[in-house]
């Protein structure tokens, strides 16, 4: 018999750890390669874990709920053949790097700015009074170069929700030993007063008054996404100042070439066409107009994307929202986006995507008129810059330029939303950019073949 380790994958960048929801099988199952072990989820989505090999569930060593780190053994599967201590799925380069021993950050002067007094305080730390994250590798390198909370607190992180990497720390604790940083400079000056002061505002919550209950009232408990939403968009909030532009773009030619050929292109292609995947094709030409909507902000450098990944938020039938991403969707024609939209859509609602098909987005449209909302402002879906958001269509009356004169005829309007971040997107670059996707779209050809 041989005993196969399965590992905790990784499922995707900048993801360290997934819960255990549910055990699929159990110890003395027999498990076929590719049949369902476990259900997991992330921070980005939940995943059923396959088994790499044939076999009998032999130990399982983690519960239900339990967080577990990336590249940790879970179960132990007996396959028959020859003993082995093999691990079914290793951990990649990366998570086996961020469980070495942080050898170098022992090694590092101890020429810190930071006071003894505001270093002593870590005697004992376990950095629990906080509201943000650390995982254990980055408590344990802070513990071991004498950070106090109230200096990790500073600390800016560029994981998942600001979350403090390995390679944060570690960059941190470079430029505090050189006396460069600039975290660690005030606290330095401030002294242990600062610190005590941070430290309290950490342990600090808001006021907030009990509930007022009467007859019919109900209390409902936020399921786990819903709380990932909403620390995410709290955390879109307070990273970027959000300025809103809109535009009202007559697309009468859109609707009227989708009425007369939404038969013919289903006959065709085996697909239905929306107007998601159209209103795509205009955003995708005003991105290659104006490629600076197409970046993230990391400090005060400017990552210009090469790709255009486009995310399309669909909401779920528990009423949650997800972010599915095309990638390379300049890449893909009006047949492409449209197989490629309807697949995605699908499957979110089946709760079947996969974590990196809601990873890398480098900007996102969300069609609110798919609610009766003629316009809204939306929020950047971080670490991105800017959200467009496609209203209602509604036929209104409009002033038409003739060569006769003006005339008021009726025409089928859209308001677009497009919200940015104005700290790298200007109101000039922001409203261009959605005055652009307009103009696309009423120009769209009517007589366009399918």
């Amino acid at each position: 018999m041989a005993k196969i380790d399965l590992v905790m994958p990784k499922m995707g960048e900048s993801i360290m750890e997934a819960t255990i929801l549910k055990w699929v099988k159990k110890v003395g199952d027999k498990i076929e390669e590719d049949e369902t072990i476990l259900e997991i989820a992330t921070d980005k989505v939940d995943s059923e874990i396959p088994s790499p090999v044939d076999g009998v569930i032999k130990e399982i060593l983690f519960n239900e709920e339990d967080v577990v780190e990336v590249g940790k053994v879970i179960a132990i599967i007996e396959t028959e053949g020859a003993e082995s201590s093999d691990s079914a799925a290793p951990p990649t380069t990366e998570s086996s790097k961020s469980t070495a021993p942080a050898a170098p950050v022992a090694a590092a002067p101890s020429k810190s700015p930071v006071p003894a007094t505001v270093s002593a305080s870590t005697n004992g730390q376990d950095y629990k009074n906080t509201n943000r994250f650390y995982s254990p590798l980055v408590k344990s390198i802070a513990k071991k170069e004498n950070i106090a909370l109230a200096e990790l607190e500073m600390v800016p992180g560029t994981g998942a929700k600001g979350r403090v990497t390995k390679k944060d720390i570690l960059g941190y604790i470079k430029s505090r030993s050189n006396g460069t940083s600039s975290v660690a400079a005030p606290i330095a000056a401030a002294g242990a007063g600062i610190a005590a002061i941070a430290v309290s505002a950490a342990k600090a919550q808001p006021p907030i008054a009990p509930p007022v209950m009467s007859g019919g009232d109900e209390i409902i408990e936020m399921d786990r996404m819903r709380k990932l939403i909403a620390d995410h968009m709290v955390m879109s909030k307070a990273t970027s100042p959000h300025v809103t532009s809109f535009v009202e773009a007559d697309v009468t030619n859109l609707v009227n070439w989708r009425k007369a050929n939404k038969a013919a292109f289903m006959e065709k292609y085996g697909q239905k066409i929306t107007f998601t995947p159209l209103i795509m094709e205009a955003v995708i030409k005003a991105i290659k107009d104006f490629p600076m909507v197409n970046v993230s902000v990391h400090g005060d450098k400017i990552h210009v994307k090469k790709n255009i990944n486009l995310g399309m938020a669909a909401a779920l039938p528990s009423g949650n929202l997800i972010v599915p991403v095309i990638k390379n969707a300049d890449h893909l024609n009006l047949v492409g986006l449209t197989t490629t939209v309807n697949d995605l859509a699908a499957r979110a609602r089946a709760n079947k995507l996969k974590p990196d098909e809601i990873q890398g987005g480098t900007y996102t449209l969300t069609n609110v008129g798919t609610f009766g909302n003629v316009m809204g402002t939306p929020i950047i879906n971080q670490p991105q810059v800017a959200i467009l958001a496609a209203g209602a269509i509604r036929k209104k009356p409009a002033v038409l330029e003739t060569e006769h004169g003006d005339v008021i005829a009726i025409r089928q309007q859209m308001f677009l939303s497009h919200a940015y971040d104005h700290r790298v997107v200007d109101g000039f670059l922001g409203g261009s950019f959605v005055r652009r996707v307009a103009d696309y779209l009423e120009a769209f050809d009517v007589n366009r073949p399918v």
